[in-house]
Parts: structure tokens; C-alpha cells; sequence
């Protein structure tokens, strides 16, 4: 029966529901003004409304039923247990905003005009029940934006206010003045021990015994953690005898520990898992700042470098081979000194898969020099380690190997770097050798018998300097030279740091000097030859300080 057959008594009744259903989008209100309706046109005293939330269908209303409440999810059985007799979908059969339960009315059933009516009420209602449950959806999700964009003013504040200095105090003074000030805090207690360092201590109404006694513990904490939920033991009962209620670890290091308290909310607000995510993430923000403070004043003081850069030394001592490959018939040694604390030399020994298993066994023998000093060519140079290492057997030639390796440092490193390096591949059952010298010093090869020297001079330019499409463009593509070492001969590959050493009088030590250094050592092992030039260089240099990092390789044919 549809609407046109209501008589007029019953239309009119539904269209003034309909107007108080639409006069309001407040979700209760609603639900709560079509229960009353319902249920004083049907006469009964029992009755619920539940409404689709969160895929689940809950109830919203409930008036006379007894071991329910709001909030339960719909269980019809449990309904009709408790005293419903008709059960009512709000809006579509097959898929309903809600459901309305009613108990038996005094006649035993509800006659068919008001049911009816009813139902035509229902669908009126459901239309009112989506806009209110739309309304409050978008107020809620208003709400919990709000609270977002709320907390990122405040993280993106302290995160301004700890940029701007460098004392651990200040950092400690912005931490504790947005945590109190945000959630509206009267009681707090911040306390902090980093070796070396003077203690921080920030307190209003809570008192925090000796971070010794406590400073084990606090490093098995959460991020985050309520008082209540912490270990039990003196401290634990310290803090709740001062009514605090949060605590937030504060770590950075193995040597930084400390903890912040926090007492209740003004208003007695409670705190929120929210809450503690947001104030965890400050919490670690402090942490950083507290570090990095706390880092640069031990620079200014003891005027040393960054931990960085020690720590990029150690990477990069590992980077050069513990020990260089045993080949038959041939004596090897290297040694490499920077500069500075990093440098950016290179040296290494590599076995050369080959392709084919008839291909005769070979080396390839590297000494390579980053443009520059420091932390940035020692990183450079890793690079061109890794590189060389992922190419090595999968290209066929020196050429090939030059122009790869030459391609992806330019495509991954600044136009101002640059590498010289020799790549040295020889054949030990043969003695013969093939070299690629890009832009590198002119290296030495020394005749055991005749004593006569030759240089490996460039045979290209410095790897990432030009794109190989350039170079070829150019006709300054990479070239491979051969020779072949003879029992007794002895091979000196070296960055330019060896030649070029200076004395106080900025002296070069030079090509002859070298040469002068290695003939009457020419017998003895690669290992002494090495550490002879060493000390040949230290002799002539005095107490100038060496401006470049040095490498040396020795390679000899045994007699």
C-alpha cells in the first residue's frame, strides 16, 4: 500500500514526523525522536534502533530492554529474547541503513494500516539517518583532522625551535614547554645524563630520585608508557605517590639516558593512545636535538672532526683487501697512507672470472686516486670500488671494463670528480699483460736484468670526467696497451701521492728519486721494497706534512 492510501489522520501524523526527522543532523536526537514515535503509536514498551557502523550493525537506541546496551552489535536472537516481536529494516530490504525492534502491543500485532504507516515512516526515516550519520562522520573526521593539523603545528614548532639552537638546555626548556603546554600539564619532571656532559633537570611538582637508580630500566621501556604500567619497584611507586601518569624514555645513544614524567591533564582529562604516539614522536625529536647539541659542543671543544668522518674512515679501511691474493710464480705488496682521516685512494687484486673455461687465468691488478681529499673522494671511491667489483668478468676487455666503469661514475657523481686509475690485467703463467691508464700518473716498470725503466703513460682520460659517448665523439676514447714481465722485472703502480711528496721546501720527491730508491732494492721482497719507499719518502719529507694520500704497489716476476 503506498503512501496516497493513508487516511488523512495517519498523513498528516507521518508528514510531521518527517519534518522533525529533517529538522535536525544530530544523529541521537533522531534515532531517539523515531523510537518515542514508534513506540507511542504502537503502544509498547520495549524497543531498540540499530544503525550501520563500521560494517557491523550496533545498537543506537534501546528503551525497556533489560542486559543490552548501546554499543552491542545486533544479535536478533538476543533481541527477541529480551522481549522484541517485530523487527523493521530502515530503508533498503536487502541492504538497511538500520534496524527498528518493537515488543507485542497490546492487541498481539499491529494492524495493517499502522504497519503501513510505519513503514513509510521508516523510509522517510532513512534518508534523515544517512544525512545525520554523513554529518557526523564529517565532524568527526573534521575533528580528528583538526587534532592532526593541531599536532603538526606543534611538531613542526619544536622542530623550528630545536634547529635554532645548540644548548641541551633550551632543547630540554621547548620539549617540556609544547608536551605541558599542548596537553595543559601542571606537574613534570625531565631528567638527562649524557657522559661527559653536565645533567639536565627540569622540574614542576614531581621529583625524580638519581638516574643511576632508574637508568637501567628506562632503557627497557617502550617509547611511551603509563605510569600505572610500569615495572614494579621503588621508582614505580615514587611516581605514583606524585600522581604522575606518563613517562616517555629519552634515548639516543648508548651513552644518553633520561626520562621525562608527566602528571594528569588539567580538567582531568585522560590521555589517549593518540596521545602518547604524539608525544613519542616529540619525545625522539628532543632526542636527536639533545644528540646533536651535545655533538657539535664536543667538536667546538675538542676541535676534532665529525663522528662521521671517523666512522667513514673505518668503512673505508675495510674497503682495501686484508690481504692480497697469493699468485704463482710472482711476489705482490701494497700499502696505502691518507692524507687526512679519509682518503681517496684505491687499491686491489682481483681474479678475473673468465667466460670461457679454456680462458688462460689472469688478474687484475688497480691503483686508482679520487679527485680531492677527505669524506667526500673516500665515498667517491667506494663507489669506484663497488663499480669495478660488478663489472669485473662481465665485460671482455680492458677497454670495455674502462669506458663501463668510466660511463656509471659520470652518470653518478658531480661534474668537479673524477678518478685516475691504471688497470693492470696479466696473465701469471705467461708473464704477459695488458693496462688501460686513465689520466693516472706515468706508473714504472723495472727491468730485472738491464735495470732499464718504463713508463705506463695515459692511455685515456680520468673515469667521470666525460660521458664514453663523448669521448669516442672526441676520438679520446680509452686505450689498452701491452707488455709482457720477465723473471726479475718488478712493477711500481702508485697514485700520484708518492712522486709528488713534498719536503719543508715544497720540494718535489719525483720520478728520479723513486727510481733511485727501487734499484738497489730490486732483489729484496715486495713487502720490503714497499716499506723502504715509505721511509724514503718519510727521510725527505721531514716535518712537512703530507698534503696527498699515498699508495704503492709492488709486483715482481720471481727469478
Amino acid at each position: 500500500m503506498s503512501v496516497t492510501t493513508l487516511d488523512t489522520s495517519r498523513l498528516e501524523s507521518l508528514l510531521e514526523s518527517a519534518q522533525l526527522l529533517n529538522s535536525s543532523l544530530d544523529l541521537d536526537s533522531l534515532l531517539q525522536h523515531l523510537l518515542r514515535t514508534v513506540m507511542g503509536r504502537a503502544l509498547v514498551g520495549r524497543g531498540f534502533i540499530a544503525v550501520s557502523e563500521d560494517g557491523a550493525m550496533k545498537l543506537a537506541q534501546i528503551r525497556g530492554l533489560k542486559n543490552l546496551k548501546i554499543g552491542d552489535i545486533f544479535n536478533e536472537e538476543t533481541v527477541r529474547e529480551a522481549g522484541i516481536h517485530s523487527i523493521y529494516p530502515i530503508g533498503d530490504l536487502a541492504n538497511p541503513t538500520g534496524l527498528l525492534g518493537i515488543g507485542k502491543p497490546p492487541g498481539g500485532a499491529i494492524m495493517p494500516e499502522e504497519e503501513e504507516s510505519l513503514k513509510a515512516l521508516l523510509g522517510i526515516a532513512a534518508s534523515s539517518l544517512a544525512n545525520a550519520q554523513a554529518h557526523r562522520e564529517t565532524r568527526q573526521f573534521n575533528f580528528q583532522l583538526n587534532e592532526k593539523v593541531q599536532e603538526l603545528r606543534a611538531l613542526l614548532d619544536l622542530v623550528r625551535g630545536l634547529t635554532s639552537t645548540l644548548e641541551p638546555d633550551e632543547v630540554a626548556r621547548l620539549l617540556v614547554l609544547t608536551l605541558t603546554g599542548r596537553w595543559a600539564v601542571g606537574k613534570y619532571a625531565l631528567a638527562v645524563k649524557k657522559e661527559n656532559h653536565p645533567p639536565l633537570a627540569r622540574q614542576k611538582g614531581i621529583a625524580l630520585p638519581e638516574i643511576e637508580s632508574f637508568a637501567e630500566m628506562t632503557g627497557e621501556l617502550p617509547e611511551a608508557v603509563f605510569t600505572r604500567n610500569l615495572p614494579d619497584g621503588a621508582f614505580k611507586d615514587a611516581l605514583l605517590a606524585q600522581k604522575a601518569e606518563l613517562v616517555f624514555p629519552i634515548r639516543s645513544s648508548e651513552s644518553t639516558n633520561g626520562i621525562l614524567v608527566l602528571g594528569s591533564r588539567l580538567g582531568k582529562t585522560a590521555y589517549t593512545e593518540s596521545d602518547l604516539e604524539f608525544g613519542a614522536g616529540l619525545v625522539a625529536q628532543a632526542g636527536v636535538a639533545l644528540e646533536n647539541s651535545w655533538y657539535v659542543l664536543e667538536t667546538i671543544e675538542r676541535k676534532k672532526m665529525e663522528q662521521e668522518l671517523a666512522l667513514a674512515a673505518s668503512i673505508q679501511e675495510g674497503l682495501f683487501p686484508e690481504f692480497l691474493p697469493r699468485v704463482e710464480g710472482y711476489d705482490l705488496a701494497a700499502k696505502n697512507r691518507p692524507a687526512l682521516q679519509c682518503g681517496g685512494d684505491y687499491y686491489d687484486v682481483l681474479p678475473i672470472e673468465k667466460i670461457s673455461a679454456d680462458d688462460e687465468k689472469s688478474y687484475l691488478l688497480c691503483v686508482a686516486d679520487v679527485s680531492g681529499k677527505g669524506l667526500p673522494a673516500s665515498l667517491l671511491m667506494s663507489n669506484m670500488q663497488a663499480t669495478l667489483r660488478a663489472l669485473l668478468g662481465r665485460v671482455p676487455t680492458l677497454v670495455e671494463l674502462a669506458s663501463r666503469t668510466n660511463e656509471l661514475l659520470h652518470a653518478t657523481t658531480p661534474s668537479n670528480k673524477f678518478v685516475t686509475a691504471i688497470l693492470f690485467e696479466i696473465f701469471p703463467a705467461t708473464g704477459k699483460a695488458n693496462y688501460v691508464n686513465a689520466g693516472h700518473g706515468d706508473c714504472m716498470l723495472l727491468r730485472g736484468k738491464s735495470g732499464a725503466a718504463e713508463k705506463l703513460e695515459s692511455t685515456g682520460l680520468p673515469l667521470g670526467m666525460m660521458a664514453s659517448d663523448m669521448l669516442e665523439m672526441l676520438g679520446k676514447g680509452y686505450e689498452e696497451k701491452h707488455l709482457e714481465l720477465n723473471s726479475g722485472d718488478l712493477l711500481a703502480l702508485y697514485s700520484d701521492g708518492v712522486t709528488e711528496a713534498y719536503d719543508e721546501a715544497e720540494n718535489e720527491w719525483g720520478d728520479e728519486r723513486l727510481l733511485n730508491c727501487l734499484h738497489p732494492i730490486l732483489g729484496n721482497s715486495s713487502e720490503n721494497i714497499v716499506g723502504k719507499v715509505f721511509e724514503a719518502i718519510d727521510d725527505f719529507a721531514q716535518t712537512a706534512p703530507q698534503h696527498d694520500d699515498i699508495t704503492l704497489m709492488i709486483i715482481k716476476r720471481n727469478e
